[in-house]
């Protein structure tokens, strides 16, 4: 691999890599506060999610494609896509892990005065974590993938060179791009596993898992 090339990539995997964190952080952000919002509001929740689902079979491509014709071509067109997508994952399992938590649980904290705001930041929401960071896991490495199409508008990243590789039938340059997208899943996708182990509540870790 010469060297102009070794750059092309380096900058490739950076720009990726800069689409994912922040699209992902956005995306936890508004998943959690969605998710608590739609836990208090369980009916609200019936209409939404069915919604959301239909939303969610959109293709990335068609979406950031809509957006291109909204927002023109810029890196917050991106950004905002993978966004969107990115909280639905962390949305539904927060969720879920709300709703999942005992009843019990709920009313002894209420039986030692806690009014709902202590409830939830301090029993129900650390209760919930480990399954609100396996949606953060899905998001992380979901994006990675979605990320790619941003070569689609002309805004960089991995997908650049499996674009040009596809167009000009080159499986070099497809590998070149799709092997460090797949490498960068896997690391992110890690990191995220080790989070979602430390915000396991210490009773409910296996015996022989790090403090």
């Amino acid at each position: 691999m010469n060297e102009t090339l070794f750059s092309s990539l380096l900058r490739a995997v950076g720009v990726h890599l800069v689409y994912t964190v922040v699209s992902v952080s956005f995306g936890f952000l508004m998943g959690l506060l969605l998710g608590v919002l739609l836990s208090r509001l369980p009916r609200l929740s019936k209409v939404i999610f069915p919604i959301l689902s239909i939303f969610n079979t959109v293709p990335g491509i068609v979406f950031i494609g809509l957006l291109f014709l909204w927002l023109n071509a810029r890196p917050a067109t991106v950004l905002i896509a993978l966004s969107i997508y990115a909280t639905f994952p962390v949305l539904k399992n927060t969720y879920a892990g709300l709703m999942a938590v005992d009843q019990q649980y709920k009313e002894a904290a209420r039986g030692c005065g806690m009014d709902h705001w202590q409830r939830l930041s301090m029993v129900e929401l650390p209760l919930a974590m480990p399954t609100i960071i396996g949606g953060l896991r899905i998001s992380t490495v979901y994006t990675v993938s979605w990320a790619v199409l941003a070569a689609m508008i002309g805004q960089g990243g991995l997908g650049d060179f499996i674009y040009q590789g596809v167009s000009s039938n080159n499986n070099t340059l497809i590998l070149q791009g799709a092997i460090p997208a797949a490498i960068l899943a896997f690391l992110l996708g890690s990191l995220v596993d080790a989070l979602q182990r430390r915000a396991m509540p210490r009773g409910m870790r296996k015996a022989g898992d790090g403090q």
